[in-house]
């Protein structure tokens, strides 16, 4: 009988953790291509849980005129000089557990806009990534691929 009370125990515990465990599968970096762009996007935890995507590459980090790309669309003046390969695109994504998908906001720097987000995976490697405006039907989609 304690040895059952044991087992149930340990499980209940290990529930949680196991839970933390997949909402930490999106964790790492990812090949982005979106439309000519090549990108690199590295996903971590920050620490008050949320989860965080931003550029760490660009195969092209230059303007035609041959200056640096920065993130000159942004609705805020003091982010208009951050480097192209340094811009943060996902923000305050969440895990839920029941859909086993995270969400939150997505930045367009190609628009200076955010967009409601949400992110899932459609194979251990693929992550579908959909913006959109009031219901998901209304966005987009992008696959990025996982590298690491």
């Amino acid at each position: 009988m304690k040895a059952i009370a044991v087992i149930i125990l340990a499980l209940t515990l290990s529930f949680p953790s196991f839970s933390q465990n997949k909402a930490e599968k999106i964790c790492g970096t990812y090949i982005v291509i979106e439309k000519s762009e090549v990108s690199k996007v590295k996903v971590t935890r920050k620490p008050n849980g949320d989860f965080e995507g931003k550029i760490i590459w660009m195969k092209n980090p230059y303007f035609e005129d041959g200056s640096p790309k920065t993130d000159i669309k942004n609705p805020d003046p003091s982010k208009r000089n951050t480097p192209a390969d340094k811009i943060v695109l996902l923000h305050n994504f969440k895990y839920d557990s029941k859909d086993d998908e995270w969400s939150g906001e997505i930045y367009n720097p190609v628009e200076g806009d955010m967009y409601k987000a949400y992110a899932k995976f459609e194979s251990d490697k693929k992550l579908k990534v959909r913006g959109y405006v009031g219901l998901p039907i209304f966005g987009r989609s992008m696959y990025w691929t996982k590298i690491e």
